[in-house]
């Protein structure tokens, strides 16, 4: 009869040691492949995710910028933008950019990520070139050389790592309260300037939601890794998440209602990284380079970033929407 290997056993510390024994560092060539390949992963995800994302703004604006103006900040909105072609192709899209996102958010850091979503721009303009036959001309290469270079500055510079989450929950609720106040006060405004300011409001208080919202997205994704589906449906989290994306879609398809591309689109575009990473420095743990030098470098990113967006958000090959004259009275699917 084999002899019981009971825990005191030497036999048994022997392997008890070789399983728990500390593995060997590996060699710097390993780990740069390593982190490479993650970061080339990332890159593929955010930049299909921001692909996705600036198409199916333009032609969710096509269809949006017909709709009657009675719509305004209206769940109904939704509801008559259903019966046109254009605009759930666009959805389809942007549910597809988001999905890309969520996993591109589980695979790197939300600072990381952000910044690269935001190049959705760049799609949104190449699409809008189609569609007008507009040349980039000068303001188009600048835009474009800005919101590209301000990516990579901040990237480089930066270095995005994870870390570890901040623990406490009043930290939590203060940035995303702060944040989430914010875009409805900014929506309160938008409410009472329908067609002058409006647009640019409601673009920029959709662009906060969703950079909470992609914050909680990476909360929900760690979740559901942890326990699965019943650990994930435990949480406020996904709740969230699916509150915040409908809110923030009733608030751009009413920007984009009552007002050209150029007008929300830039705002939104630019509020929404900002708002990300945020909340990932904020609460979610990761960490960027904090020396003279690299902030320095990251601020110069992020505004070359929001400059980039600017520029490009008011090139004329955006499209200009339908003036308030030239609507329909009654919402014709097209």
């Amino acid at each position: 009869m084999p002899e019981a290997k009971t825990p005191g056993t030497p036999r048994a510390l022997g392997a008890l040691k070789r399983y728990s024994r500390p593995h060997a560092p590996r060699p710097w060539s390993d780990r740069m492949i390593e982190v490479r390949s993650v970061s080339v992963l990332v890159l593929v995800l955010a930049v299909s995710a921001a692909c996705c994302l600036g198409f199916g703004f333009v032609l969710q604006q096509n269809a949006a910028q017909r709709a009657p103006l009675g719509d305004f900040l209206s769940p109904r909105l939704l509801l008559d933008l259903m019966k046109v072609p254009r605009w759930l192709g666009g959805i389809g899209l942007m549910v597809a950019g988001m999905g890309l996102g969520a996993v591109a958010l589980g695979q790197g850091e939300i600072s990381l990520v952000e910044p690269l979503l935001a190049t959705n721009l760049l799609f949104a303009l190449a699409l809008s070139r189609h569609q007008t036959k507009q040349p980039l001309g000068r303001q188009g290469w600048s835009g474009l050389l800005l919101l590209a270079g301000g990516v990579t500055a901040f990237i480089v510079a930066g270095q995005p790592r994870g870390g570890t989450a901040v623990a406490n929950p009043l930290r939590h609720w203060l940035i995303i309260g702060v944040t989430v106040g914010l875009a409805l006060l900014l929506t309160a405004y938008a409410k009472r300037s329908r067609l002058s300011s409006g647009p640019l409001l409601l673009a920029l208080a959709a662009g906060l939601l969703y950079g909470v919202q992609d914050a909680l997205t990476r909360i929900s994704g760690q979740r559901f890794g942890a326990g699965g589906l019943g650990e994930l449906l435990t949480g406020w989290q996904p709740y969230a998440v699916v509150a915040l994306g409908v809110t923030g879609l009733v608030l751009v398809q009413s920007a984009f209602e009552t007002a050209p591309l150029r007008m929300s689109l830039p705002a939104l575009t630019a509020a929404q990284p900002l708002a990300g990473i945020l909340c990932g420095v904020g609460f979610l743990g990761d960490r960027l380079h904090t020396d003279t030098g690299a902030l320095a470098w990251e601020a110069a990113g992020l505004a070359a970033i929001v400059a980039g967006i600017v520029l490009l958000g008011l090139h004329p090959a955006m499209p200009r929407g339908t003036t308030q004259s030239e609507r329909v009275p009654d919402f014709q699917p097209q």
